[in-house]
């Protein structure tokens, strides 16, 4: 089983992150996890802070040499503006001076302060904040690691942004997460990356903000993932809570979920064929997302999840209520986006990557490297 957990404020001196659950002897660099982080920061429709932000990754524990010992992983992602907070995010008993009393409209502020007694919205919105999926994303960088030796990928990319939408079934393959990256919205469509940026910009200029949809795709991914004997052993289920569990995402699509929803059931499921060739099953549509009875199939598994507007806004106009006066007013602002979807799509990358990966361990189990390539091999000969 791949558990992980993730500790730290988004202002705090840094970020943790343990995973445990690694066989032993997965190679890995510090290097990789560099790049990942880097990805996180991508899109046009970012704001300042991604410019002078960085993320300073250790290694403490758990890696030898470049290669897992088996023992959790254990990781720390310094916060480079921590010298500017110090004495906002201090530890140590103190009080705050010009605690934030207007919460914002769609942000866990003001749920938060009702559900632990806090007269600040700072004591929530640190952690509810979208900082913490940088430790996320460098838990999926071993996730990732994992799956490779499977022959296993994981890229996403935007496919809607506003109401500009990409070509549909245009997809880019295993081999294109490269010119992915290289959009400014992370777009495989030319033509909607353009349309894409302008939206960005019509709501940039009047301080408001986007949401849009991302599509997850996996590559190589073994047949017989996840269950049909549990309701929380079915794969479906967990990449849909696992997705979900992204700060600002609303809705999850497996396949055309939303589509097939409307149709008949002649025209709702994938036909299986015989490929005598390769001694194989396959499936010409990818209706169902890669996933039958709650387990994938081995075809491609295909997410989508839907993320609402960012409720911080560069110009604040909606009604709130300041928890002190009671008073009318309108929600504080702190540094904020017009758009976070491209950078999105690599946070629901790692989410798909885990749940994958902790599937894979508990199928093929192993205490190495060696031994779980090993039993996943015998497992595919099986099949055929």
């Amino acid at each position: 089983m791949l558990r992980f957990l993730t500790g730290g404020e988004s202002h705090g001196p840094a970020l943790v992150v343990v995973v445990e659950g690694l066989p032993a002897g997965m190679p890995i660099t510090i290097e990789t996890f560099d790049r990942e982080l880097a990805r996180r920061r991508l899109g046009f429709g970012r704001g300042p802070r991604q410019r002078f932000e960085r993320d300073d990754l250790e290694i403490v524990g758990g890696v030898r040499h470049g290669a897992t010992l088996g023992s959790p992983v254990s990781l720390v992602i310094h916060n480079s503006e921590w010298p500017k907070w110090q004495e906002e995010m201090s530890a140590a008993p103190g009080v705050t001076e010009k605690p934030l009393t207007q919460p914002r409209p769609g942000h866990a502020d003001l749920v938060g302060m009702q559900k632990y007694g806090f007269d600040d919205a700072r004591n929530v919105l640190e952690r509810a904040s979208a900082r913490e999926t940088a430790a996320r994303v460098a838990a999926g960088v071993l996730a990732k690691e994992l799956l490779s030796h499977l022959g296993t990928s994981v890229l996403s990319h935007v496919i809607q942004m506003g109401d500009a939408r990409a070509t549909a079934g245009l997809r880019p393959g295993p081999g294109d997460l490269d010119a992915v990256d290289a959009s400014q919205v992370r777009c495989f469509d030319p033509a909607a990356e353009a349309a894409m940026v302008a939206a960005i910009k019509a709501a940039a200029k009047e301080g408001d903000s986007l949401g849009g949809v991302v599509e997850v795709l996996a590559y190589g991914v073994p047949p017989g993932l996840g269950s049909h004997v549990h309701w929380d052993r079915r794969i479906d289920g967990l990449l849909a809570q696992a997705l979900m569990s992204i700060q600002a995402m609303k809705a999850v699509e497996m396949g055309e979920g939303f589509e097939t929803a409307g149709r008949r059931g002649s025209q709702a499921h994938d036909e299986i064929l015989w490929d005598a060739e390769q001694h194989d099953y396959r499936r010409e549509t990818t209706r169902s997302g890669g996933v039958e009875g709650g387990m994938t199939t081995g075809e491609l598994l295909v997410a989508r999840v839907f993320m609402k507007p960012l409720a911080t806004l560069n110009r604040p106009t909606l009604r709130t209520v300041d928890t002190v006066t009671k008073e009318e007013t309108v929600s504080f602002k702190e540094r904020t986006d017009v758009t976070a979807v491209p950078a999105s799509g690599v946070v629901a990358e790692t989410m798909v990557a885990l749940v994958l990966a902790n599937e894979a361990l508990r199928k093929f189990g192993g205490d190495s490297l060696a031994e779980f390539t090993r039993n996943h091999a015998g497992y595919i000969a099986s099949l055929s």
